[in-house]
């Protein structure tokens, strides 16, 4: 009589303990693993020899090729390269959502009145004992529609739609600061839910973004500033923003039930300290 034995799950030895094949399956990916691969996939496949391809190797998601002159190199697996397509529809949801909210701070900001650019790039002067002028690039950065240079009054907006990217500047205190010395108020506009306003210094006001609106979470405060010749020069060679906003008015003999003749619902709900 025979008897059925049920096979077991091969297991290896890694860093001096013993893992079964499921085990390694289910190891957690990282993003510098999500890096790795998108590199492999791109490059001529030559090993980097590290723990991090160690744990790409053993998942499966990398394999080892052996040429003809017996040159190793490795190649993006099946299973590797839908765990890129995985990452990269991921990143451009993300992307968008981000660039969503973007526009909607900027079509505020363009109806309150103020010139709007998006994406500038800024010298920011020295914060702190650093003697650098770092770069930074505030998602919307607007000034008001003004002749008197004391009454520009810029506003920085810096637009969060995840918790790790809102970590992520609040452990960058330079970064931070330089936007404040390139702004009479600086805001961070959050996705509502992926943090508290009460995690973010009191240094920066807080919008939270919903569906149907952006509502002052804590008012920037202001401070006193003029903006330097550089930040004047970047503006000038910038394109602000041209908004044409639909939703401000029908258009005339719109035709019944066309996104033109509806009434359109209060997209936001901002203090007077968040435009004036």
């Amino acid at each position: 009589m025979h008897r059925m034995v049920q096979a077991k799950s091969p297991s290896i030895y890694w860093m001096g303990e013993q893992y079964s094949m499921r085990m390694l399956l289910d190891l957690p990916l990282t993003a510098n693993h999500r890096r790795r691969l998108r590199q492999m996939w791109r490059s001529a496949g030559w090993p980097f020899q590290d723990l991090i391809e160690v744990e790409l190797l053993a998942t499966g998601l990398l394999e080892r090729v052996r040429d003809g002159a017996g040159r190793e190199s490795l190649r993006v697996t099946d299973a590797g390269i839908r765990v890129i397509a995985a990452t990269t529809q991921r990143n451009r949801q993300a992307r968008s959502a981000h660039e969503d909210l973007v526009s909607r701070v900027a079509l505020e900001m363009h109806r309150a009145g103020r010139i709007v650019w998006r994406g500038l790039s800024l010298r920011a002067p020295p914060v702190g004992e650093t003697q650098t002028w770092p770069i930074v690039m505030p998602d919307v950065y607007s000034i008001r529609h003004t002749t008197v240079e004391d009454y520009v009054e810029p506003i920085a907006h810096e637009i969060k739609v995840s918790r790790a990217d809102l970590r992520s500047d609040l452990r960058n205190e330079t970064k931070r600061e330089s936007y404040r010395a390139l702004s009479s108020q600086c805001w961070y506009v959050i996705k509502h839910g992926i943090a508290e306003p009460e995690e973010i210094p009191a240094a920066y006001g807080v919008m939270l973004a919903t569906d149907a609106a952006l509502v002052v979470a804590r008012p920037a405060p202001r401070q006193a500033m003029r903006l330097t010749l550089p930040v004047w020069m970047a503006l000038a060679r910038a394109h602000a923003e041209q908004h044409v906003d639909t939703d401000c008015q029908g258009e005339l003999g719109g035709e019944p039930g066309s996104p033109h003749s509806q009434p359109v619902p209060a997209q936001v709900a901002f203090t007077n300290d968040a435009t004036n």
